[in-house]
């Protein structure tokens, strides 16, 4: 039997994260003749989350979440390399972020794979893997080819993968994992004691299709509002530039950039960031940029699709009204 491919899916409360549909339509993509697609499913939740994955291809789905109710990354990897070890899989996929970033490594030292990180194209021929990934801060890309037929672990850069349902799929099997959460206490050496959860029901910062990003030039946190209210007339999640988080304006949780988050969305709009290169590593690769500014001359407007220069105390509320407009007469 061809080896499968392994896709370990995020969820959050039982509702499957769209990086995982991302995921799966990747894996299809890949698939060689006969193969499976695998997906994974850990934690609290993940029971409700399954059945949803089998309409995206996965063949089988593992869950478990006994043992599990906390993250601690040395466990998760001995889970999911335990499932490894038994599959033999051509590749396993992340989603490139927080979760990847602590276990991708240590997977793939455990398993001796090869480790591509926050891939933005990944595809096979002839039974290699082949990848494109930024670097130097998303200055460049690189373009490698995994040699001969080691298996790979990859994460792939959130909405850099379009997701697409398959034409006809059954629902997948859904097989709980075997584990014992009395095992390997050492496993448990570091754990996530606590998760606190942002309020609101805007979209998550690193998956959203919109992002609207204010700089220092807001000013304080109270003006920092004109950004929320753009963001909630897009359907956007709101960002900060570094300068903004270190001033105080925002929180850390809402920074982009190469010590903050990585983003990826359909539409980028910075509001009076300057385009320091930190933050442009961690926005560059947004399919539309638009940037205000009222310094002509900001190295960000270089890198914008769409310039906006002047004051954008004026500018953001009239494209707030405009846009609330719009969805008011649609």
């Amino acid at each position: 039997m061809a080896s499968p491919i392994i896709v370990v899916a995020e969820h959050a409360e039982g509702k499957v994260r769209k990086t995982a549909f991302e995921l799966l339509t990747v894996a299809r993509a890949l698939q060689s003749p006969g193969a499976e697609i695998h997906a994974v499913l850990l934690g609290p939740g993940a029971n409700t989350a399954a059945s949803e994955l089998g309409a995206w291809g996965a063949d089988v789905v593992h869950v478990a979440e006994t043992g599990l109710e906390q993250f601690a990354p040395l466990r998760w990897v001995r889970v999911i390399a335990d499932l490894a070890q038994a599959s033999q899989p051509a590749a396993i996929l992340f989603s490139a972020g927080s979760m990847s970033r602590d276990i991708g490594g240590r997977l793939a030292a455990r398993l001796n794979f090869a480790l591509a990180s926050d891939c933005v194209e990944l595809s096979s021929d002839a039974g290699k893997f082949q990848l494109v990934r930024p670097v130097y801060a998303g200055r460049a890309r690189v373009t490698a080819t995994v040699a001969g037929s080691r298996p790979l672990i990859a994460t792939l850069r959130p909405n850099a993968f379009a997701a697409s349902r398959p034409v006809s799929a059954a629902a997948g099997k859904v097989v709980p994992l075997p584990l014992d959460p009395h095992a390997h206490p050492e496993d448990l050496r570091a754990i996530v004691v606590e998760t606190m959860k942002s309020g609101g029901t805007r979209p998550e910062l690193a998956e959203a299709a919109i992002v609207v990003s204010g700089g220092r030039s807001l000013g304080s946190a109270e003006n920092f509002k004109i950004i929320y209210d753009l963001a909630d007339a897009l359907g956007a999640a709101p960002g900060a530039s570094r300068a903004a988080v270190d001033a105080g304006y925002a929180p850390h949780s809402m920074q982009v950039g190469q010590t903050g988050k990585t983003v990826n969305p359909v539409l980028y709009i910075a509001c009076g960031i300057s385009g320091a290169i930190q933050h442009l590593a961690g926005m560059r690769t947004s399919k539309y940029i638009v940037a205000i500014n009222r310094d002509a001359n900001a190295p960000i407007l270089k890198l914008a699709d769409y310039a906006i220069v002047g004051d954008l105390f004026q500018i953001i509320p009239a494209l707030t009204e405009e846009f609330k407009k719009l969805k008011r007469d649609a």
